[in-house]
């Protein structure tokens, strides 16, 4: 693949209805800083551009439990990322998916939210995916054209309605409803800082060093580390054209303020009764939740502002991507499900079983999901994008420790990377199972989740929870042997050119097969042309500086 295409199928990947719903939902309820989710990937892209791709490019991988499995040898850290992949399907990718794509037909349509799933699903399992990776990543350059077109069409009936941007600045301030019943006005008006970017340490609701840090761990998991992600990188035809991809899809990051952010505040102004609704029995009478509909603040714009043949077109767009999302991650979850689980159960299971077995796992992932809509409709005060944030901050980020640690400390081994998983995967649930037992709450109704507990807001217990696995990590791999360096061979960065075979792990003398015969050094180059490495570089500059007026214009 060229970079274009690597680019835009990096950006469409990663925008799917959910951030329609979420992004939008959120600026209605909390104003301008859940942009901060998406402009820093800006930077983060460009770490996995110049630092982690090139790593698993020379380790000749086209996953990522392979590449721990050659970076760490044995079984059980890949069946650990089977099991937690399939986890987080469930958690942050099907229910979520299902929830948003809902919510959009319940506000076109008027039908019942479970009515609305059961009819995504009936359609989604109709629909088929072929062609492979190649005919999906140009699917996703097409969408991307018409996903941004659609939702520049919608900004532009949406600024004009409201009377422009100042405007939009000075009536999201007033922006209350009128039934309030026995909620303080307090809880009912936007925030003082909500048109702030960067927000109070101590009691913002996007407090800004978790915002920076807490924020960056949990997207280093997602751009460097998760399989859709990083398999469009691995399919451009030269580093150059990685690094570049890298660049373009930093370049349309930066347009889910003004499409997306800026829409869920305008529809909380034009449409304040029901997009900020408080009173519980009200909320629940306009769009099935309690805990606030801020959800249907992109949808009810649509609905409402654009004319019959482009409101058909947005929500033919929206489903489409919600449906073909849906039907790979089913494809996905059933292939890691019988091929690193079941076979692992029935090592002599028929290619008929398997395919039976996929498709009953596929039946159950679905109900599990199901099940699971009533939390992701209450939690975090009903805002979808903090939800999918949240889940992700208590499960994540030892998954980020053991990567990170993994490309730059050679010391780091096998028993030292599956214990700091093990560990943080214990913390991240000591937090995340009494969060969503208790209920996030809202500023009306707040959780008797204990302070100690639920206190700490999750992008800081994202930074706690990766520190602690990065230390779980390094104490017990120096109290363990290390691996030797013949065995690293461009699995670690600073010994990514290094053009001798490798060794295979736990087998002295034996080398690994992708590295043909022994003595042979036609490795896999990472050498780029100086000009046009130089030419990326400038643009990944100008790219960045781009980010860091924005980020202080906003701030």
């Amino acid at each position: 693949m060229s970079w274009f295409p690597v680019g835009a199928s990096l950006f469409a990947s990663n925008i799917g209805s959910g951030h329609f719903v979420g992004l939008a939902g959120t600026g209605a309820a909390g104003g301008l800083a859940v942009a901060g989710f998406e402009w820093n990937a800006l930077f983060v892209v460009l770490l996995m551009g110049w630092i982690f791709v090139p790593v698993y490019l020379t380790a000749e991988v086209v996953t990522m439990p392979e590449y721990l499995k050659k970076r760490f040898g044995g079984q059980r850290i890949q069946l650990y990322l089977t099991v937690l992949s399939l986890a987080m399907y469930i958690f942050t990718k099907i229910s979520v998916d299902m929830f948003s794509g809902a919510v959009f037909i319940q506000v076109a349509l008027g039908w019942n939210i479970y009515l609305s799933v059961i009819a995504l699903l009936v359609i989604t399992t109709i629909y088929t995916v072929t062609g492979g990776l190649a005919a999906l990543m140009y699917t996703d350059t097409v969408q991307t054209f018409v996903i941004i077109g659609g939702a520049c069409v919608l900004s532009a009936y949406a600024f004009l309605e409201v009377g422009g941007y100042d405007a939009l600045m000075e009536k999201y301030m007033e922006a209350v409803p009128r039934n309030l019943g026995n909620v303080s006005a307090a809880c009912a008006s936007p925030r003082p800082d909500a048109l702030h970017l960067l927000r109070d340490a101590y009691s913002g609701d996007l407090p800004w060093p978790a915002l920076i840090v807490g924020l960056t761990i949990v997207s280093t998991w997602y751009w460097c580390s998760d399989q859709v992600i990083v398999q469009r990188c691995l399919a451009a035809r030269s580093l150059t054209h990685v690094k570049l991809g890298c660049v373009l899809c930093g370049y349309l990051k930066i347009l889910p303020m003004f499409l997306m952010v800026m829409p869920g505040m305008i529809s909380r102004v034009l449409y304040a009764e029901d997009i900020a609704c408080v009173v519980p029995s009200e909320c629940h009478r306009i769009c099935g939740s309690e805990t606030g509909c801020s959800n249907i603040a992109y949808p009810k714009l649509v609905v409402e502002l654009m004319p019959r043949g482009l409101r058909g077109l947005m929500l033919a767009v929206m489903l489409a991507a919600l449906m073909s999302s849906l039907a790979s991650i089913f494809n996905s979850s059933s292939t890691l499900f019988t091929m690193d689980v079941w076979r692992r159960v029935r090592p002599l299971a028929t290619e008929r079983e398997l395919l039976l077995v996929g498709r009953v796992w596929t039946v159950c992932l679905v109900a599990f999901s199901i099940a699971w809509i009533p939390v992701v409709q209450a939690a975090q005060g009903g805002q979808l994008f903090d939800y999918i944030q949240s889940v992700a901050s208590f499960l994540a980020p030892p998954i980020a420790a053991v990567f990170f640690l993994a490309l730059f400390v050679k010391r780091v081994n096998e028993p030292g990377a599956f214990w700091g998983l093990i560990g943080g995967l214990f913390l991240g649930l000591c937090r995340m199972v009494p969060e969503f037992v208790y209920g996030s709450g809202s500023c009306s109704v707040p959780s008797s989740c204990p302070a100690l507990i639920c206190g700490v807001h999750y992008l800081y217990f994202a930074i706690i929870l990766f520190c602690c696995s990065a230390v779980i990590i390094l104490v017990v791999s120096y109290l363990t042997p290390p691996i030797p360096d013949t065995q690293l061979y461009r699995l670690v960065f600073n010994l990514r050119n290094r053009q001798e075979p490798r060794e295979e792990m736990g087998k002295p003398g034996v080398y690994d097969s992708s590295t043909q015969e022994k003595g042979s050094s036609a490795q896999p180059s990472i050498r780029e042309d100086p000009k046009q490495a130089r030419l990326v570089n400038v643009n990944a500059l100008v790219m960045m500086s781009c980010a860091i007026f924005l980020w202080a214009y906003y701030a």
